[in-house]
């Protein structure tokens, strides 16, 4: 029986290597493990071959394999030819006679890998040995067949590579080395390449790593001007190797909303799904499609396997289907393990949980046991969390060894230089989690990190006020998913340890914007009977917190008990920074509830007690709230002095954030002693300064007095234009009418929304009158008056109804101003009462 030729061929008419192999085997009746066991081969070899996986046989088993089958003459010729095929060692095509031969497929576009391109190529030039390491399909192979490509001018020997197969041995590997170089002996390639340069390229090594280790120590001693690149999960562990970690592509960051194509493309990993899911189906991604696009490829790593085996999956869903149906199961993509070679499409396939459990499997036990209690991070994280949770019986220990190996095996991502640089990819990440639940260490490790990110918080904390609060900010917007995360789990396991890491975060969640969903957490945790028994203080503190937030959207009264009750704790325990900011917190309430005379002696009394106990940042907190008790009795020139005061004690304790909000203080100072143009100019200046903050509320209070300054001044466009900024979708061209429903709406993240409609009110008024509609006027002023019924800054109120008294010819309109004025305190100014003396003057002609 002869070979079966009818099969598939290779270029050229001839039969593949798979098919004439398996012929040759039917033909002398042999099975693969009977030809194996004769050969002196793997069983896996043979079935490799046959199957297409591997098709470039090293010679010493081309020979071996020959001889079991009992081929000579023509049939061993073919057999060897068609094995090893001559054409392998000749030039690319295209290339120069005098150019190096390059044996090595030609290499793929790649995407954002041009930095990695140019590293490599350098450490080419000072080390022997160059090792790039990671995951499977994370590029390792594309990457080195690029560079080789890219330095062949550089290594006027030659450039070739080898495909190590299962079972290879070191002499499997010397003699196909040397044959890619057209010498049979290793004697005879240091002669062949003399004192030139040659790059052998080593692709697989992890298949026979002790073998290739060996092979390559021989080599490099045999041939010196010979560099190696190699590429596998780990490094070989040579004398001079340099090992060059292979990252996944580079992912658009959480919390990026890509406007368009173009931006998201800026981005490796989504300009790689973009493309191959353009293969998959005509349509592009569409713009609301972009967000879910930006997610995915957060979700898959950027490893570039897993998203070509995402993108392909778009011939029937679309990228938000995909991100529904497989943004949790990324660990089930199922795709042909990455090769030089073709692969059957029968066989071969590897999930990529297969791909990270064999670099997993790779460390020692002590480090898959590190891992997967790193698994806990959500996010990024430092070498000290690390080693906070990592530590046994509060015993720490030094994590950077463990973390450099877990960084040589690619399962750790190093991005950055700051403290937060390290990250776990995602299907790392998620297949580290699924050990720990197979271990039984999942709750500890969710207990543990709970505690570590508690601890950070509430070291943290303290520095979110003075000169440390950038600092304290960025900790915190670093950890923000690690936060949530060890809330959620400690409010059902640990509540007491939720309720420490909750008190310590009002501040930064009020900066953030997040003062509903905060207070919510605080009101659930003091309402939870498993923390009742909680230190008073820690209680306290929580209370101190929700109503520090309530404050922020117009729920104050609903705190205010609390918020005593919490002053009464700290003064019976002694804790001055305590009950200095219990005060502070209820000098903003009382205001907002119109208590204007115990707002007074509350700042007052933490005036007296922060002198007393020589905190100048306290200090300069209580003469802040004192200003606008000034403001409000029309003592303009004493909030003047007051707010360089505030400046001269904020600058003194090095507090940048309390410095601008006293600027801002200063601002609407300098409206109200109309001086607008000034008013103008400095808004325009702290509402920069509050956006780099990252106050949203306070900034958009300071717009919004720039805004009214602008339309006393006659300035009407650019006050509009105020309007704009701060509400676009409340602004039509023609005749405005105040919106009634908008006037309902629920506070808004970072500020009270009656207050901004209560500003938008004034501004539209104003700028109405200016222009003489008068009639319009007194609906917006109307509409501000109802808005300032309920806000913190009561002269809001008296402002609208002035302007709505000079807008209008009714007589109750003065009647509800004096009320108001009584029952505020709010003493109106003298352009105030110059425009209520013209209006009398007016009636009584």
């Amino acid at each position: 029986m002869t070979p079966d030729h009818d099969r598939a061929r290779g270029p050229g008419g001839r039969t593949g290597l798979a098919d004439l192999l398996r012929g040759h085997r039917l033909a002398v009746g042999l099975t693969q493990a009977e030809l194996a066991g004769r050969a002196g081969v793997g069983v896996r070899t043979v079935r490799d071959l046959e199957r297409g996986r591997a098709t470039r046989p090293q010679r010493t088993t081309v020979d071996l394999l020959a001889d079991a089958l009992g081929l000579s003459g023509d049939e061993r010729r073919e057999f060897v030819d068609t094995a090893r095929p001559a054409a392998s060692r000749l030039p690319a095509a295209g290339a120069a006679a005098d150019d190096p031969p390059v044996a090595l497929p030609q290499p793929v576009p790649l995407l954002g890998r041009e930095r990695d391109v140019a590293e490599v190529s350098g450490l080419l030039d000072a080390y022997p040995v160059v090792s790039l390491v990671g995951l499977a399909g994370v590029g390792k192979t594309a990457l080195a067949v690029t560079v080789a490509h890219a330095v062949a001018a550089r290594h006027p020997a030659g450039v070739a590579g080898v495909l190590v197969g299962e079972g290879s041995d070191a002499a499997d590997v010397l003699a196909a080395s040397a044959s890619m170089f057209g010498v049979n002996r290793l004697a005879d390639l240091s002669c062949r390449i003399g004192d030139r340069r040659a790059l052998l390229l080593v692709d697989a090594v992890d298949r026979a790593p002790e073998p290739v280790a060996e092979a390559l120590r021989v080599l490099t001693a045999a041939v010196p001007t010979l560099r190696v690149l190699v590429t596998g999960r780990r490094p070989v562990g040579l004398a001079g190797e340099m090992v060059r970690p292979v990252a996944p592509l580079d992912v658009p960051p959480a919390g990026t909303e890509p406007a368009d194509r173009a931006g998201l493309d800026r981005w490796p990993a989504a300009a790689l799904f973009a493309a191959r899911f353009a293969q998959a189906r005509r349509e592009p991604p569409t713009p609301a499609e972009l967000p879910a696009l930006a997610a995915l490829v957060r979700r898959l790593g950027g490893l570039p396997l897993a998203i070509e085996l995402m993108a392909a999956r778009g011939r029937i869903l679309d990228v938000t289907e995909l991100l529904d149906r497989y943004g949790d199961r990324v660990l089930d993509l199922t795709g042909v393990r990455p090769g030089w070679e073709p692969a059957d499409p029968s066989a071969g396939t590897v999930t990529l949980r297969d791909a990270v459990a064999t670099s997993y499997h790779l460390l020692a036990n002590a480090d898959r046991a590190a891992l997967r209690r790193l698994s806990a991070f959500r996010n990024r994280w430092s070498v000290e969390l690390a080693e906070d949770l990592l530590a046994d019986g509060g015993r720490r220990w030094d994590a950077a060894p463990m973390l450099d190996r877990l960084r040589e095996l690619g399962l750790l991502s190093v991005r950055g230089t700051g403290p937060f640089r390290f990250r776990l990819l995602d299907a790392v990440r998620d297949f580290a989690a699924e050990q720990a639940d197979l271990e039984g260490e999942t709750a500890r490790i969710r207990m543990r990190h709970a505690a570590v990110i508690a601890g950070l918080v509430h070291r943290t904390a303290p520095g979110l006020v003075g000169a440390q609060m950038p600092g304290a900010v960025h900790v915190l917007d670093e950890a923000t998913s690690d936060i949530t995360a060890a809330l959620v789990y400690a409010a059902e396991h640990a509540p007491e340890t939720a309720l420490l890491l909750a008190a310590s975060l009002p501040r930064w969640w009020r900066l953030r914007g997040r003062d509903v969903s905060g207070r919510r957490r605080l009101r659930r945790l003091l309402a939870d009977p498993r923390t009742a028994a909680a230190r008073p203080t820690l209680r306290a503190w929580a209370m101190l917190g929700a109503a520090r937030l309530a404050a922020e959207h117009g729920a104050g009264a609903e705190e205010l008990p609390a918020a005593r009750a919490a002053l009464v704790v700290f003064a019976e325990a002694g804790d001055v920074t305590g009950e200095l900011s219990a005060r502070s917190v209820l000098c903003a309430l009382l205001l907002g509830l119109g208590a204007h005379d115990e707002a007074r002696e509350q700042a007052e009394a933490a005036l007296a007690a922060a002198t007393r106990h020589h905190r100048v940042r306290e200090m300069a907190v209580a003469q802040a709230h004192l200003t606008w008790h000034d403001v409000r009795e029309g003592r303009l020139a004493g909030a003047r002095r007051r707010l360089a005061t505030v400046d001269r004690l904020a600058a003194q304790c090095g507090d940048q954030r309390l410095r601008v909000l006293a600027r801002a203080d200063q601002a609407e100072l300098t409206r109200l002693e109309g001086r607008y143009a000034e008013a103008v100019e400095q808004g325009r200046r702290v509402a920069a300064a509050l956006a780099e903050l990252g106050d949203p509320g306070r900034r958009r209070r300071t717009v919004g007095a720039v805004g009214l300054a602008l339309a006393h001044a006659g300035r009407t466009d650019e006050a509009l234009a105020t309007i704009a900024e701060l509400w676009p979708s409340g602004v039509v061209p023609g005749r405005r009418r105040p919106p009634a429903v908008e006037m309902l709406d629920p506070p808004g993240p970072g500020g009270d929304a009656r207050t901004e409609d209560a500003l938008r009110g004034l501004i539209e008024g104003h700028v109405a009158l200016h222009r003489g509609d008068r009639e319009l006027a007194a609906e917006w002023f109307a509409a501000a008056a109802d808005a300032a019924e309920g806000v913190a800054d009561r002269r809001d109120l008296v402002e609208a109804l002035v302007g709505l008294a000079v807008s209008t010819a009714d007589p109750a309109v003065l009647d509800r101003l004096d009320a108001a004025r009584q029952v505020t305190g709010v003493s109106l100014l003298p352009q105030e009462e110059e425009l209520l003396f013209s209006l009398t003057a007016r009636r009584g002609r």
